[in-house]
């Protein structure tokens, strides 16, 4: 039975990867490297690892990790001016949340999901909120969407991971959890073989989508 659904917030709930492509952009033209929306979505969004990609790349004079910090200042300060919800984001929620627990189980870091969410307004519908503080290691590991079913007090076998990306689907699958991918038009060609349904858009997740992947399961 499928008692928990797990969101995943940029791309899937939030439109803010174009936003944090944007502060990435910002800093590394800084350091004399533009990095366009298409190498962005294939070397940052689809996989893990593209501060260390684009310093080894063009041996840049800083690391991996102060590449991050410099593109947290300038991100903050887009998010603060505003972050639209994918569509139907709060429709499938306010849809789901009568029969299901949900969450939110992100690699950000709380700072950023606390503004964000508050923009979208859709805080009260989630029952937990898991943050980049709140885990170890970062999808594609398991362990944001274990602490989100820990956090709801779930097993993994009942819940339910919503995702955009090849690596969150990787993140999903490696916690034992069936996995509903709702690509974007920067994920669609990611390789969204381990999903168990993909959608076309949050239209689409409705609970007898959930009740489908809990038939399937037993």
């Amino acid at each position: 039975m499928i008692r928990g659904v797990l969101f995943d917030l940029d791309g899937t709930l939030a439109d803010t990867e174009r936003l944090q492509w944007e502060a990435y952009r910002r800093v590394l033209r800084e350091l004399g490297v533009d990095v366009g929306l298409e190498e962005y979505r294939r070397r940052w969004i689809a996989v893990e690892g593209g501060p260390e990609w684009v310093c080894a790349r063009h041996a840049l004079p800083i690391s991996p990790a102060e590449l991050r910090a410099r593109k947290a200042a300038v991100y903050r300060e887009l998010i603060a001016a505003g972050v639209r919800p994918i569509p139907g984001a709060r429709a499938a929620l306010e849809r789901l949340r009568p029969a299901h627990r949900l969450a939110l189980a992100t690699n950000t870091v709380r700072a950023e999901v606390d503004v964000i969410l508050g923009h979208l307004g859709i805080a009260p519908l989630l029952d937990a909120t898991v943050a980049r503080e709140d885990y170890v290691r970062p999808k594609p590991a398991p362990d944001a969407y274990l602490a989100g079913a820990a956090a709801l007090g779930l097993a993994a076998r009942e819940c339910v991971v919503v995702e955009d990306t090849q690596r969150g689907v990787q993140a999903g699958r490696a916690a034992g959890m069936a996995v509903v991918a709702v690509p974007s038009d920067l994920t669609f060609d990611n390789d969204f073989s381990g999903a168990a349904r993909r959608l076309a858009s949050l239209d689409e997740l409705t609970p007898a989508v959930l009740a489908a992947l809990a038939a399937d399961a037993s």
